[in-house]
């Protein structure tokens, strides 16, 4: 880590700030069988329909799932990439904390 953790502290507090809206899950590309059975998806699975984008979360105990148009999905893309940011900055924020508590307490 940073020599002077307090710098590196305030420089993503920086940027978490800077962020915008995050939208957490994942997005996906899915691909699926139609409700016609003879159509060649059903007999051959190079021929499913798709890839269709879809965003997947969990709410509660439940996974929930919806399809995005592709002008969905190019609105909320910067979104997802701001979720993604987020994670790694507040994992890095708690390394940084173990760091500073380890030299504080004499742990490392």
């Amino acid at each position: 880590m940073s020599d002077d953790p307090t710098q590196r502290h305030r420089q993503i507090i920086e940027e978490i700030a800077q962020l915008g809206f995050c939208l957490p899950g994942s997005l996906v590309a899915r691909t699926s069988r139609c409700g016609n059975p003879t159509c060649g998806c059903h007999t051959d699975p190079g021929r499913k329909h798709g890839p269709y984008p879809s965003w997947t979360r969990k709410v509660g105990p439940k996974t929930v799932t919806r399809n995005l148009s592709p002008a969905q999905l190019e609105r909320y893309r910067l979104w997802f990439d701001n979720n993604r940011r987020l994670r790694q900055l507040v994992s890095e924020l708690e390394a940084l904390a173990i760091e500073v508590a380890n030299r504080a307490e004499g742990w490392a």
